[in-house]
């Protein structure tokens, strides 16, 4: 849809196609295992499933888990409670590692050494140096490390990254972002459990969103905050913020997830050339409008961030290795919205400004 006055010229800028969907390989078509059944999964194996992915084994400590998704989306899959069992049959090429982080990397550790490629689950380490040893390892064994940053392909995400990319809006100078959503579904989860809940366990999306958007521009200093909303009954604080500064932008993180009525989720890009608009009731119903030359284009988004973000993460890494090149995904890069993420956690902690990449390891919770 464009937008003008009908008593001035029409612009003459053509609002293009970008590639903002996922992708499926030409003809690489691997054996694919999972690691980790959980609740997550089932977002995993419905968008692999639907795209035509090859899932032949699943693993989970507890068989149970891996018999229902077995059920649910491949049952001629095979089952087991040791991932080295799954590890050890021949015909399996990539691994879907989903377990929670902080018994990620051995496993991960011995894909990458059984010659596996693998998509790790997000957050992709709780310590930066971990995950440069992670990256290293995959160089060394001439495999793929990617992350699964579902995000990246949620409809409106992508296409505002893909339109930075193309130059779209030219030189980017501020970034802001605001979800306000009723985050209390955690109740009664392990994720009710994870203390940094919203500035690491949900926020490294956006910190992701936006180191996609920064490219190299290095950010400087980060400021954020936490607090607990009048109305919550668990444990992780549910609001949260963050001010970035870069040498030549800014951009702000804003997250309410006790918004208990009236959604809203929404992102403003303003460059040198144009500026991109996000908004909509939630992450999976989103407008996107860009507005340059004197005219507002608003592309006719397809699809929802449940399940193609899940499509797009293995996409892109199957991809890379049908095309023998790095994914966009890859962990090394995962690392700058990390140091974001990690940088905004301690700021909350200690109420001062921190360098993003100085706070290597995500910061315990506070002493009972």
């Amino acid at each position: 849809m464009t937008t003008t006055n009908p008593n001035e010229p029409v612009p003459s800028f053509c609002l293009p196609s970008l590639a903002y969907q996922p992708q499926t390989p030409r003809h690489y078509n691997p054996e694919i295992g999972v690691i980790g059944c959980g609740g997550i999964t089932k977002h995993h194996l419905e968008a692999y499933r639907k795209a035509g992915f090859r899932v032949t084994a699943l693993c989970d400590v507890v068989i149970e888990a891996a018999e229902k998704r077995r059920d649910e989306f491949y049952p001629d899959a095979r089952v087991c409670t040791d991932y080295r069992e799954l590890l050890d049959l021949q015909g399996i090429e990539v691994v879907d590692v989903t377990t929670h982080p902080e018994i990620r990397v051995p496993i991960i550790e011995e894909c990458l050494k059984a010659k596996k490629h693998v998509l790790s689950q997000k957050p992709y380490v709780i310590d930066l140096d971990d995950g440069e040893m992670l990256a290293d390892l995959a160089e060394k064994e001439g495999v793929l490390l990617a992350v699964n940053q579902n995000a990246r392909w949620a409809p409106h995400f992508s296409y505002m990254r893909e339109a930075v990319a193309a130059g779209l809006v030219g030189e980017v100078a501020s970034v802001h972002c605001g979800v306000h959503w009723d985050h209390s579904w955690v109740r009664g989860t392990v994720f009710e459990k994870v203390y940094h809940l919203i500035l690491y366990d949900f926020a490294i999306h956006w910190f992701d969103f936006l180191s996609t958007l920064m490219g190299k521009q290095p950010p400087l200093r980060l400021f954020a905050s936490t607090a607990a909303s009048p109305t919550q009954d668990i444990m992780p604080a549910l609001m949260g913020q963050a001010a970035i500064e870069y040498p030549r932008a800014q951009a702000t993180l804003v997250f309410d997830g006790h918004a208990q009525h009236s959604p809203w989720d929404d992102g403003y890009i303003a460059g040198s050339h144009g500026t991109l608009r996000s908004f909509g009731p939630s992450v999976n119903r989103q407008t996107v409008e860009l507005s340059r030359d004197g005219g507002d284009y608003r592309p006719n988004l397809v699809g929802s961030w449940f399940p193609d973000g899940f499509h797009g993460t293995m996409g892109e890494l199957l991809c890379a290795i049908e095309d023998q090149r790095p994914p966009t995904n890859d962990a090394r890069s995962n690392l700058r919205s990390l140091e974001l993420s990690f940088a905004a956690v301690a700021s909350a902690m200690r109420h001062e400004p921190i360098v993003p990449g100085t706070v290597r390891r995500l910061p315990d919770p506070p002493s009972a």
